[in-house]
């Protein structure tokens, strides 16, 4: 598996460059700010969000968002964004023939955003709505209440979307300055995958005109180790009861990360993995059981989630520390097949264009791009006894329980 067709390089005025051509009949076209929720003060909180939601409401050249959705609709395209704590990314997918359209409306909604008040004040109601979705949702709001317990002092801690108390002060000044003081050529990326030819010129032409500014930096921030076990549950009426337990771990760069990508797929596989098969196959408490592994540029996040009977949330919680420490004993043929889950579910994600284009982006902020091409090698490497190490290190007694508890 290799990305031997990628090419990375830089505009005068600081983008990030990255593309791959292949034969498909499409392109995939994102442009990604190293920039998220992680780097907001408390009166700017859910900022990146929200300018996430504000560059599809209209350009100069642009008026609407209908306009600018219409532009890439009525070709069969496809486009979205996304917020996290370390990115912001605006991505288009759409036939190969119609690249310098999605270039053009890119390009635009970054360079020239309108920012009226009128539609900003809109904006906000929708966002505020969004928020209400979110923590009325149980399976959305646990991975919220998860994040809260878990961080001390990292700002992960945060949701992406800010608080409702936070968004409903933006005002247009407020939004702008943001805008323009962060969201510039040296701390953005763009990442390309498709069948295009003459790229180079074309991002030129329509990137090259954005003007450079100071790249942002988050202060590096030390979490001090989880020394005891921590619980937070909050009363609800709902017919489920919906809880996650797990850990901080490494980040993206440390090399236990791979090991944390193999030990979820032995837990955490669709319908075989051990967590699923115990909880749900075994013994029938619960319909949804997963694994969430997620390693960022300076934090990482273990967890096992599962909604289930109040009844049970003691007993479910002792089959998942079981099954860590089964781990300690795993065997050869899990260990591979395991190894075989990640690197066949890796090839069909890399068939999407837009899947491998974020990918690359992601590396790209994490360090570099190329790294992508040594990720299955890594995956690859993982032994039986780096699985025990793992397991025994960090899947310890000191885990943080989350429940969302249902009343009745």
């Amino acid at each position: 598996f290799s990305f031997e067709y990628m090419e990375k390089y830089r505009l005068s005025n600081g983008i990030t460059v990255i593309f791959e051509r292949n034969s498909s009949k499409s392109v995939a076209v994102e442009v990604m700010f190293r920039l998220g929720s992680n780097f907001e003060t408390k009166n700017l909180a859910g900022a990146a969000h929200f300018l996430e939601h504000m560059l599809f409401e209209g350009t100069k050249k642009r008026n609407s968002s209908r306009e600018i959705a219409n532009e890439i609709e009525k070709y069969g395209g496809e486009f979205n964004a996304y917020t996290t704590g370390d990115r912001t990314a605006f991505f288009i997918k759409i036939i190969n023939k119609k690249f310098d359209v999605a270039l053009d409306i890119l390009s635009d909604m970054v360079a020239n955003p309108l920012f009226d008040e009128k539609i900003l004040e809109k904006e906000k109601k929708v966002v505020l709505k969004e928020i209400n979705m979110v923590n009325d949702d149980p399976r959305s709001y646990q991975w919220i209440l998860f994040h809260k317990t878990l961080f001390d002092r990292h700002p992960a801690k945060n949701p992406p979307y800010g608080s409702i108390a936070s968004v409903k002060k933006f005002g247009r000044e407020h939004v702008l300055n943001y805008y323009n003081s962060h969201y510039l050529p040296n701390n953005m990326i763009l990442s390309i995958v498709g069948n295009v030819k003459n790229t180079k010129e074309k991002i030129k032409r329509h990137f090259g005109q954005l003007k450079q500014g100071r790249a942002i930096k988050r202060p590096v921030c030390h979490e001090p180790a989880q020394s005891k076990i921590k619980r937070f549950t909050e009363k609800r009426k709902t017919f489920n009861s919906y809880m996650m337990l797990g850990y901080r771990i490494v980040p993206r760069l440390h090399k236990d990360s791979y090991v944390f990508d193999v030990i979820s797929a032995v837990l955490g596989r669709g319908q075989s993995g051990w967590m699923f098969d115990e909880i749900r196959n075994k013994r029938g408490l619960a319909y949804q059981v997963g694994v969430s592994n997620e390693h960022e540029s300076d934090y990482g996040i273990f967890a096992v989630y599962t909604n289930l009977d109040k009844k049970n949330i003691e007993n479910a919680k002792g089959i998942i520390l079981q099954q860590f420490r089964k781990l300690e004993s795993i065997s050869e043929k899990d260990l591979e097949e395991a190894k075989t889950y990640v690197e066949g579910n890796y090839a069909l994600q890399m068939e999407d264009n837009f899947h491998k284009a974020d990918s690359f982006a992601v590396w790209e902020t994490i360090k570099d791009a190329r790294l992508a091409d040594d990720y299955l090698k890594n995956v690859k490497k993982v032994t039986v006894d780096d699985i025990k190490r793992i397991a025994r290190k960090y899947l310890n007694d000191k885990y943080t329980l989350v429940v969302i508890e249902q009343e009745k």
